[in-house]
């Protein structure tokens, strides 16, 4: 029903929190009354290949707090209202449709940078203008954006240091200021009489083994890995490599989704950097990153198909199924790089350090396109985002901005035993090598037979040979961007 006095419609999407949260402060500040709401965006959920879908669990339970959240946030504020309006459809006719019920006079997000989502939300602003209700957009899942840090002759750059020291010199107290969601919460509008949240199954999906992982969801979920991460943070520049430890913040889904304030990280990580904090320097580099990707991605969005460095689209790639099948099904007889993938599709999570040795394993020693790759992590990644994954892979084969050169191949059996020295790791994952020696676990292809018989180790039946032979696929790899 419309409402009799001026109101607002704040259309979440990857921004799942009501703390410190751009378009949900301007529309509170703005207008006396405002609604919020969710789409469970059937254009998005019925292209996924499976039902069961860890990404979906997280954004659903998240969801849920979300409108608990937004419900308690009301009450504090001397509010009747709050909560979140949930929809399941087309989001595009489902939001237009919601605004004219609620006769709303505009309708807020904040920004998005992927290619599909810009059009989609031009497709919704001019869908909404023609109903005469007004879109507006705001920055707040990256820190500095688009064209806010620029060379001296006022290009994007392409190269991350020289961008890293503008954004830090850009990235002032004000940039990491958190948006006073609490100060006008009282504005949250009374839902309509509305149908209970839909259950995950109602959306057509089924639990997953989310619930078994260590991964809090929502924002409670965010915090409370934050307060685990903030007494690790100052060894998180020397931890951050290893996978056997536990030295990163695990927070990067909950940036995908938007249960914690990128700000929020900022200023916390800029605060200890400026103490002379070298894991709060690092960590804050790591979010520079992030912003960096996004820019690329901005600017160049023709990388989501194509080498960001046009001489290195015309490198020929392999077909190889065979390899491509072991290395999605972590049969590699490399034990670092199989303990990666199965870390992956048991879990949905990939160690950082594990995604650039794998990367480079599919393209510099089975020669396989990064394309292929990028897609399989787009399908299992938990924090998958176009942005930093793209240019991860892209930086892994070698033909993104600022990738490492082509002759620099990563050796996986040195990889595994620099940053896995002891197999804390890759027992973790491979069982069956439990009892393979230390000095032995990083390629157990090296092993005498009587060594693997006094560990009761069957190669090509236990564990698979190497499918590659890491100093040939280097040589192969040379000659292949050499041409």
């Amino acid at each position: 029903m419309p409402t009799a006095t001026p109101a607002a419609l704040v259309w979440l999407r990857r921004d799942l929190r009501c703390d410190d949260h751009s378009a949900l402060y301007h529309a509170l500040r703005r207008f006396p009354r405002v609604y919020c709401a969710f789409v469970f965006d059937t254009d998005i959920l019925d292209a996924l290949p499976t039902r069961c879908d860890r990404r979906v669990e997280f954004i659903h339970a998240s969801v849920v707090e979300l409108h608990q959240h937004l419900q308690q946030l009301a009450r504090e504020s001397g509010s009747p209202g709050g909560g979140l309006i949930v929809r399941h459809g087309p989001a595009v006719p489902c939001i237009v449709q919601l605004a004219r019920e609620l006769g709303v006079q505009e309708v807020l997000a904040n920004r998005d940078y992927e290619p599909a989502a810009m059009a989609r939300d031009c497709q919704a602003a001019q869908a909404l203008h023609a109903a005469g209700i007004a879109f507006s957009d705001y920055k707040d899942q990256v820190l500095l954006e688009k064209n806010e840090v620029l060379t001296r002759q006022g290009q994007p750059f392409s190269v991350f240091t020289p961008y890293k020291r503008a954004w830090l010199e850009k990235l002032d107290a004000f940039q990491r200021t958190p948006y006073p969601v609490q100060r006008y919460a009282r504005h949250l509008a009374a839902l309509p009489d509305e149908a209970p949240l839909p259950t995950l199954q109602a959306l057509g999906f089924m639990p997953t083994n989310l619930r078994t992982l260590a991964l809090p969801t929502g924002m409670s979920g965010a915090r409370q890995l934050l307060q685990d991460f903030l007494p690790r943070l100052p060894a998180y520049h020397e931890a951050r490599d290893f996978p056997g430890r536990k030295g990163v913040s695990y927070l990067s889904v909950h940036l995908r989704f938007g249960t914690v304030s990128i700000r929020q990280l900022a200023a916390l990580a800029a605060r200890q950097a400026a103490t002379g904090c070298q894991g709060a320097q690092t960590w804050l580099s790591e979010l520079a990153w992030r912003d960096f990707y996004f820019m690329i991605l901005w600017h160049h969005p023709q990388v989501i198909t194509q080498a960001f460095r046009p001489e290195y689209g015309h490198v020929q790639w392999d077909e190889a199924p065979a390899l491509w099948q072991a290395w999605c099904e972590a049969r590699t007889g490399y034990p670092l790089v199989d303990a990666a993938m199965r870390q992956l599709l048991q879990t949905g999570y990939m160690h950082n350090r594990l995604r650039m040795v794998v990367a480079s394993f599919l393209t510099k020693d089975l020669g396989i396109d990064w394309r292929r790759g990028e897609r399989f992590f787009a399908r299992h990644l938990n924090d998958y985002d176009l942005a930093a994954n793209n240019g991860g892979w892209q930086w892994a084969a070698s033909t993104g901005c600022d990738a490492q050169p082509y002759f620099r191949i990563f050796n996986p059996v040195t990889q595994s035993q620099k940053f896995d020295p002891e197999g804390r790791f890759i027992r973790r994952y491979l069982p069956e090598l439990a009892h393979v020696p230390d000095k032995h676990l990083h390629f157990p292809a090296a092993m005498k037979p009587a060594e693997l018989a006094a560990c009761g180790l069957r190669l090509g039946v236990d564990y698979p040979q190497p499918i590659v032979d890491h100093a040939q696929a280097r040589t192969r790899t040379l000659l292949r961007f050499q041409r």
